[in-house]
Formats: structure tokens, C-alpha cells, sequence
């Protein structure tokens, strides 16, 4: 941001830091780069002891809003008595009694007591909202910018497309300037419910290749050495669509003659149980289960490894991932992949190009690959190469943020 220059644009998302949303902030802080003025909005505190480096580089304002309404009732009270006076009040209380007959949920509620405190307390330069996710927070930011009289946009991502009812998903649409999402699949399913076609854009997070260091040397391991297993990564949250208890049944399935060792990094709801399930498989001294981690250990790990792993799927809720980020950061390290066939994994790896692809849920083809990938060094480094080369020649983050920080520079312009 520039030096003296006050926001324009408030950028909003359900919580910030977080370790997991390293794209949220590779994207706040290369808006920064490139003279945006804005300031960050988050619906709840950080819960993640560490941040990333990016984190601390990013200079923009940084404002909470009550993560409960109960917290701060007179912040939330002086929210409400703003509203009420405002000419967006009448339009706002049209939409949200619309929203709650469909959604009787108190969550429902506090997204109307945090959009009037945001109303109230956003500075009077700020002219436009963008939000990233399309679920909880663009409510909130939706209800802002009715009593405000402001545009909004929006960043869908994986989790806030497909567990966000149609008819919510395709009012916010229609009523947001414009919006991004990250990969073809969710584009698909955004572009059917827009009211208009170029409403919304396809733009790929990619990745910012200054972040991170050349490859490390490869090694010649083809697990059949004990005192030297192959070493496998994964990264991601403990939650059911990342697939880990697949991940953990197909290590089970492994030759008992290859010799390999596993580091997870990410926290979650099911790590206690996953770590439970690895014991009970009789995996305890083979998983290293190393929790969450900050940018730079993240990396350490992925130069340390042979390959990189992600066995996404659908959960239960239809929560499912999109592009996820840690499979370009492993491209960055040329570490081949083995991943499911699935959600936007397929738009950067190639199956026999930048690694193996296997259905969702196949853990017998899910021990295949990573046993012929175990025992072949050469292969390896065919794969990860070709990840490398794939990153950096489609997949750079630059074009991306260049084409946000313009969107976001015309809204703010437009209203103005």
C-alpha cells in the first residue's frame, strides 16, 4: 500500500491468519505489491500460534468484527441503531428476511449483527467490498454493501461452492459486481448460476516462485534400504476430503519388503483420530504427524521428500477441495504427485506428465502408485521435472494478481 494513501477497498474472509490460506495471502500481499490500497476484514481471531512470513509483510489495516454478537453487545448494538437510520436499511431487511425464511439458523442472525457493525465502522474512503468465500462471509459483506450503498465482489474457492445452496449461491451472484473462482470445475458450476456470462472468471491462484527456493538435490532412494526408507509428504488439514484415512489404508497395503516414511503436516478435527487409525494399522513408527507449520518448514519438508501425495475426495457435506495450493509448492521442489483424479487437481497434473492420478476412494490403485513411484528414483524425476516446468510456465501467480489488482483498482475507481 502506498505510504499516506488511505484504503479503498475492504477485503474480507471468515478468518485471518490463518496457516492454511496461504493463497489468501499470497494474493493480499501481492495486491500490496501493486499499489492497492485496502484493509482486511475478519469475521473471527486467528486460531494458528504461528504465521507465515507473508503474513508479517503484509501492511494493510487489520480489523475484527464480533466473532459472537453475545462478545460485544454494545458494539453490536451501536451496529443496529446505525442501520436503521441508513437508506440501504429498508432494501437490507428485504433480502435478509428473504434469506432467513429459506435458512432459520442463527447463524443466519449474526451475519446481520456483523454486516451492521462493518457498516458502521468502515471508513468513509472505502468504496467497494471484496470477499473471499461465498458461503458465510459473503453474507455478511452482501448485507454491508446493501447499507452502504457499495459494490462488492467476491473469491470462490472449494469448500464455500459446493456446500452453499443454489438459490444462495445464484442471489449473491446477481447482486455482487463480479466475481473469481479457482478452478474449471467450480467456474462450471458458478458461470451455470450467474445472471450473466462474463459475471464470473476463471483465475488461477498459481504460485509466487520468489516464495521459494530452486530444488534440492535429488535423492537415488528406491526403499530398499532400511536405514534409508523413501520418504513420502502430504500437507493439508485433518478433515474428511483431503482423503488421509485412504492415504493411511493404502500405506497399509504396501510391500512389507519397501521401506518408506510418511510426514504429515497440517492440524484438523480427525488427526487424533487419523493418528489412532495409523497405530491400530500398524503405522505409529512410520507416520511422523508434525502439526501445523509455518512457510518455511513447509518447504524444508518438501525438499527433504521423494514425492508429494494427496488423496482428495468428496466428503460426506459435498465439501471438496478445489486447485489446493500444496500441489504447486511441491511442483515447485519438482516432486512428482500422486493425487486423486478429482476436483481441480487434474487442471495442473497430468496423468504420466507431472504424476499419478487415481480415482477418488481407489486405495488399491492409491498403494500402486505410490509403490512404483517408491521404486523407481528415474521416474521421479521425470515427473517432478515436468511439475516444475508445468508451474512455471502456466501455472505463475503473476498474471493472476495482476488481473485482480486491476478488477479491484476499477471497482474502487467506478465508485469513486
Amino acid at each position: 500500500m502506498t505510504a499516506g494513501t488511505a484504503p479503498r477497498v475492504a477485503v474480507a474472509m471468515k478468518g485471518y491468519p490463518r496457516l492454511s490460506e496461504t493463497f489468501i495471502a499470497q494474493e493480499l500481499l501481492g495486491l500490496q505489491q501493486r499499489g492497492i490500497a485496502f484493509e482486511i476484514w475478519s469475521l473471527r481471531h486467528p486460531t494458528d500460534a504461528a504465521k507465515h512470513l507473508m503474513h508479517r509483510q503484509i501492511t494493510a489495516p487489520l480489523r475484527y468484527l464480533p466473532e459472537y454478537l453475545h462478545d460485544e453487545p454494545g458494539r453490536v448494538a451501536r451496529g443496529l441503531m446505525s442501520a436503521v437510520v441508513r437508506p440501504g436499511f429498508a432494501k437490507l431487511v428485504a433480502v435478509f428476511l428473504r434469506d432467513l425464511a429459506r435458512d432459520r439458523t442463527r447463524n443466519r442472525l449474526r451475519r446481520l449483527g456483523q454486516a451492521c457493525v462493518m457498516a458502521r465502522e468502515l471508513p468513509a474512503e472505502i468504496r467497494h467490498l471484496h470477499v473471499h468465500y461465498l458461503h458465510t462471509p459473503a453474507s455478511v459483506i452482501r448485507y454491508a454493501a446493501l447499507l452502504r450503498g457499495l459494490s462488492w465482489s467476491f473469491s470462490a474457492h472449494a469448500k464455500d461452492i459446493w456446500t452453499t445452496p443454489a438459490w444462495e449461491k445464484r442471489e449473491k451472484i446477481a447482486d455482487a459486481a463480479w466475481g473469481v473462482t479457482c478452478t474449471q470445475d467450480g467456474f462450471r458450476e458458478l458461470e451455470r448460476l450467474a445472471d450473466r456470462p462474463d459475471k464470473v472468471a476463471l483465475v488461477y491462484h498459481g504460485l509466487d516462485l520468489a516464495r521459494f527456493p530452486p530444488p534440492a538435490p535429488r535423492s537415488g532412494r528406491d526403499g530398499a534400504d532400511p536405514g534409508d526408507p523413501v520418504r513420502f509428504v502430504t500437507i493439508g488439514r485433518a478433515v474428511a476430503k483431503k482423503g488421509f484415512d485412504d492415504l493411511l489404508e493404502a500405506l497399509a497395503r504396501l510391500p512389507g519388503e519397501l521401506h518408506w516414511r510418511l510426514t504429515h503436516i497440517g492440524g484438523g478435527e480427525m488427526l487424533k483420530a487419523l493418528q489412532e487409525k495409523a497405530r491400530s494399522l500398524g503405522l505409529g513408527d512410520r507416520v511422523l504427524w508434525a502439526g501445523p507449520k509455518a512457510q518455511d518448514e513447509v518447504v524444508a519438508a518438501l525438499r527433504a521428500a521423494d514425492l508429494f501425495v494427496l488423496p482428495s475426495k468428496q466428503a460426506g457435506d459435498g465439501d471438496r477441495d478445489g486447485l489446493p495450493n500444496v500441489v504447486m509448492e511441491a511442483a515447485s521442489q519438482a516432486l512428482p504427485i500422486v493425487a486423486t483424479d478429482f476436483a481441480g487437481i487434474p487442471e495442473f497434473v497430468r496423468p504420466g506428465v507431472e504424476g499419478l492420478l487415481v480415482p477418488p476412494g481407489d486405495v488399491d490403485g492409491l498403494a500402486a502408485a505410490l509403490t512404483k513411484l517408491a521404486r523407481s528414483p528415474n521416474l521421479r524425476e521425470q515427473l517432478g521435472d515436468a511439475a516444475l516446468a508445468r508451474l512455471t510456465g502456466a501455472f505463475s501467480a503473476a498474471a493472476g494478481l495482476d488481473g485482480m489488482a486491476e478488477r479491484l483498482r476499477a471497482s474502487a475507481d467506478e465508485r469513486a
